[in-house]
């Protein structure tokens, strides 16, 4: 039985073909995931790999496009979970909280794409589940958020360019704010992997 588990959210090609891709907060996330899942690995945890698709739009995210897979430096072993699921949050279109309770796993860290999105909707829902939820700040990926009144296809510099437009560094900040203490436990990849002590 594993008493902890590690979620991988969304860390796909998908998002590598998008023109954001090249703005987004933490470009070495292979790495950064890589390295919580040797950690997660040498421990004995679960790991649990997350896609999320949307079957039929023609987009980067329909699995007709071959773009609904991970990034390459990143793949399961043998006996790792892959879910894909349809919604934001990495709970309610697959069987992961089956998973995860079938494995006896009350402590979940959560990483991956989309920080304020994905990665941030799954640490609550957990939470309310009952699990003790870990955030990994620095292995989670945003990218700029235009303004509400910027047309849907505006482009990457009109949306840099506006002042309206809420920056990486913000959307991390606020995503931690808003999860510290209520939802979740905030770490970093250096504490999770024993590179520095927690907290440091």
């Amino acid at each position: 039985m594993n008493r902890a588990a590690l979620v991988v959210i969304d860390v796909q090609e998908s998002f590598r073909q998008r023109p954001l891709w090249a703005y987004a907060s933490q470009p070495d996330i292979v790495g950064q995931v890589g390295r919580l899942v040797d950690a997660a690995r040498r421990r004995g945890d679960l790991v649990v790999w997350v896609l999320h698709a949307e079957p039929g739009t023609g987009a980067v995210f329909d699995p007709a496009s071959g773009h609904v897979r991970l990034i390459d430096g990143l793949a399961p072993v043998e006996g790792e979970p892959m879910l894909v699921k349809t919604a934001h949050n990495a709970f309610t279109t697959t069987n992961l909280q089956q998973l995860l309770t079938l494995a006896g796993v009350r402590e979940v860290t959560v990483c991956g794409i989309r920080t304020e999105q994905c990665v941030e909707t799954t640490t609550r829902l957990g939470a309310d589940l009952g699990y003790e939820m870990t955030f990994v700040t620095d292995a989670a990926v945003t990218f700029p958020i235009p303004h509400r009144d910027l047309p849907a296809d505006a482009s990457p510099e009109r949306i840099l360019a506006d002042p309206r437009t809420l920056s990486t560094a913000d959307i991390v900040t606020r995503t931690e704010y808003a999860l510290a203490g209520r939802f979740a436990t905030i770490r970093t990849v250096a504490e999770l992997t024993g590179a520095v002590p927690a907290g440091v």
